[in-house]
């Protein structure tokens, strides 16, 4: 055999030692790793066993150490804040008699000081005055605005309840001596009490409601529509508001008193209507928005319907919506509270009318027009005589007037809420 094949032999046996070495190693190496893979495993397993019974067993001391530290923090923090707000008073109260000058001290030591601080103490000073003086004039105003509100009150009420020999009694000042109802029966029987409330009722409810609906819908039609002549019809139902009732009482009663429209009705029945001592020239007022106080409705609806969004109407026109149903489904309900206010304050102007009123009715017909006559009615009821002093009669006149306010009183206590939110609601208040 050569050299050079006896070289090949040696190179390939090294070759084959040198291969079988490296396999050697890498299957060793594989298995250390899978130990440590499984020695790993094992311990992971052992760890989360102990975790678990750790958790176990000192989960309950742990939930109970914290709620303690809690308690003990919390009780702690409203230590400190007792502690600090005590330090805070100490601190103000030392820093208060440290720098605070008192206004004997600001009069004494007033020529020393330069003009800022003259300054400075003037307004110190001022600022003090008023405070101590600004609350004694506040509860003089108060008591005097109060006083003479409710001295009117007080006195019917002092007056209703007592006997009519007790108004010439000086010893009787506000406190009667004899508590007595007796002027209630005399009033409630003289005046036909229950038949005069009805026919009032029937007069105030009546014209009430129709104000509501006439005024609403020409307060809407002045907010949300454009026509012609609109400025000349709104300068109209201003001065609605502004001139007197008193200048144009004559043409209307001259109207009622021959009411005839376009002379259809005399060519018809040969005269005219006469509907004075009837109420329904009242009604007829109130439904074309002429009735009492009107304009001042007209403007309140007009107020509050430009306040309203116009998306409503814009989505209720999509929805096929016209003008009328509009105004029915949706303006409607969103001025619920705008519609009780109108209704409440037509209530209380036609209950207390009297001038209008007595010029459509001859007779006294409503509970206004009645405490303007009752002391007519209350001689005529108790003497049968048509004339008296109203001085001698004071108890049953203040007794009338007792008994015309508890009707409009029972209402308002019913509806304060809904009255006091449709007040803020429409405009009059800002």
């Amino acid at each position: 055999m050569s050299e050079k094949d006896i070289k090949n032999v040696n190179d390939a046996e090294n070759n084959s030692v040198e291969e079988t070495a490296a396999a050697a190693l890498d299957t060793a190496a594989e298995e250390i790793k899978d130990a440590a893979a499984e020695t790993e495993t094992a311990a992971e397993e052992i760890k989360d066993a102990a975790a678990e019974t750790a958790e176990e067993d000192v989960q309950p001391l742990i939930k109970i150490s914290d709620d303690d530290a809690r308690t003990a923090e919390v009780t702690l923090t409203r230590k400190q804040k007792k502690e600090a707000a005590k330090a805070e008073k100490k601190r103000a109260k030392e820093l208060r008699a440290a720098y605070h000058v008192s206004n004997w001290q600001i009069i004494k030591n007033y020529r020393k000081y330069n003009a800022q601080e003259k300054a400075h103490y003037r307004y110190i000073f001022g600022r003090r005055v008023s405070a101590k003086v600004w609350p004694v004039f506040r509860f003089l105003i108060l008591f005097g605005l109060g006083f003479v509100i409710l001295y009117p009150m007080l006195y019917m009420l002092s007056t209703a309840f007592r006997p009519q020999a007790e108004m010439s009694d000086p010893s009787v000042m506000w406190i009667p001596k004899h508590f007595i109802i007796d002027n209630f029966v005399d009033v409630w029987l003289a005046m036909d009490y229950p038949m005069v409330l009805l026919q009032t009722i029937l007069i105030n409810v009546v014209c009430s409601m129709l104000q509501v609906v006439t005024c609403a819908v020409t307060g809407y039609g002045f907010a949300r529509f454009k026509f012609k002549l609109k400025g000349l019809l709104f300068a109209i139902v201003l001065l609605q508001i502004i001139v007197p009732v008193q200048v144009i009482l004559i043409p209307l009663y001259m109207q009622f008193r021959f009411f005839d429209i376009f002379g259809i009705i005399a060519a018809i029945t040969g005269n005219s209507l006469n509907l004075i001592s009837t109420p329904t020239a009242l009604y007829m007022q109130a439904f074309f928005c002429n009735g009492i106080r009107a304009g001042v409705f007209i403007l309140l609806y007009r107020q509050f319907f430009r306040g309203l969004p116009k998306e409503l109407e814009d989505a209720a026109y999509l929805d096929g919506c016209g003008p009328v149903m509009t105004f029915i489904r949706v303006m409607v309900p969103n001025a619920k509270t705008s519609f009780l206010t109108v209704f409440i304050f037509s209530i209380v102007w036609y209950w207390n009318d009297t001038y209008v009123t007595s010029m459509f009715f001859s007779n006294p017909y409503t509970i206004a027009m009645e405490v303007e006559n009752i002391l007519t009615t209350i001689v005529q009821y108790k003497t049968n005589e048509t004339s008296g002093n109203a001085s001698d009669w004071l108890v049953w006149i203040e007794a009338s007037c007792v008994l015309s306010l508890i009707p409009i009183l029972i209402m308002y206590i019913i509806l304060q809420k809904q009255f006091v939110e449709g007040v803020e609601r429409s405009g009059l208040v800002s």
